[in-house]
């Protein structure tokens, strides 16, 4: 099987899950400084601004929704986001937004995950932000060693899960050098990463409740990785390092509303319903067709059928 047969875009990756993500929503202070960094930098395409919150995505998907309105920027030991993972269809399209964020002389940190190339940024709040292209091709599973991450590779080799990205090989997928492009239809929310409170609560929450299949969980590191049934294995993560009991972030300050959850069919969304309940004794909110439910670090998810 060909490299280019195992680097599916996102959106047919995706199409694998049980559970997909919609859009991230996010309380930011500044409309105009959020929409120069995930507008203008990211690439992101207005959708929607005629209400209080503004939307943005791609040409076949609404991926981010703003909420402009937050005093102060997101606080440190906290639960909540992490950060959100966008997922490009190529490698060409990833080269492009890492090499237009490097022109832009804007902080990122270009990691290579083995599983999938990465770059890290925060936005001007301190959201944090992954860009990713998946590359299971050079990929077997994912594991931890000596409390690290870690993967095994397609060889068979113990492989650090952070290692520097090859920057020459990326920029040599890119045919031109037009960086003023939007990112691209099928691109995707492919992943998030959470701070929570209770790892193994959490761990227990999105398993037993919303579905997702545990992947990998280390105490040690106080990080644990989950997949929703497909073929990529990083879907979710969660991990205490800003302290174990960390509270939800303050009212007013910048960070995660909350997240759409896709699942596969009515009845799954049904169930999942049931089992919030069943196991936190509380009720979903519902709200334009979707349950709001919370997690144990109180980080709020809107349930829908897809």
């Amino acid at each position: 099987m060909s490299a280019t047969s195992q680097r599916p875009s996102p959106a047919t990756s995706t199409a694998q899950d049980s559970i997909v993500y919609g859009a991230i929503h996010l309380d930011v202070s500044d409309r105009d400084r959020s929409l120069r960094f995930w507008g203008g930098l990211i690439g992101l395409q207005v959708l929607d601004s005629s209400g209080d919150a503004v939307r943005l995505g791609v040409e076949d998907r609404e991926l981010l929704v703003l909420h402009p309105g937050a005093s102060t920027p997101t606080p440190r030991g906290h639960s909540g986001l992490y950060h959100l993972a966008l997922h490009l269809p190529s490698e060409a399209e990833f080269a492009r937004v890492l090499l237009r964020i490097a022109q832009a002389d804007y902080p990122q940190a270009p990691t290579d995950h083995i599983m999938h190339w990465a770059t890290y940024l925060d936005d001007p709040d301190g959201i944090g932000l992954e860009l990713s292209f998946e590359t299971l091709d050079r990929f077997s599973h994912f594991t931890f060693a000596g409390g690290r991450p870690a993967v095994v590779d397609s060889q068979g080799e113990l492989r650090s899960a952070v290692e520097p990205l090859d920057l020459q090989e990326v920029i040599s997928f890119l045919p031109d050098r037009s960086l003023e492009q939007p990112l691209p239809e099928r691109t995707r929310v492919g992943h998030i990463h959470l701070h929570v409170g209770d790892l193994q609560d959490s761990v227990n929450f999105y398993s037993e409740v919303v579905g997702f299949l545990p992947n990998a969980n280390e105490p040690l590191f106080r990080m644990a990785d989950m997949q929703a049934g497909g073929s990529f294995p990083h879907r979710l993560a969660l991990n205490e390092w800003q302290g174990h009991g960390a509270p939800p972030r303050p009212a007013g300050s910048s960070g995660l509303r909350h997240f759409e959850l896709r699942l596969r069919s009515q009845t799954g969304l049904d169930e999942a319903v049931a089992r919030y309940q069943a196991l936190t004794g509380l009720s979903a909110e519902l709200s334009a067709g979707a349950a709001i439910i919370r997690d144990p670090s109180g980080n709020a998810i809107a349930l829908s059928a897809e």
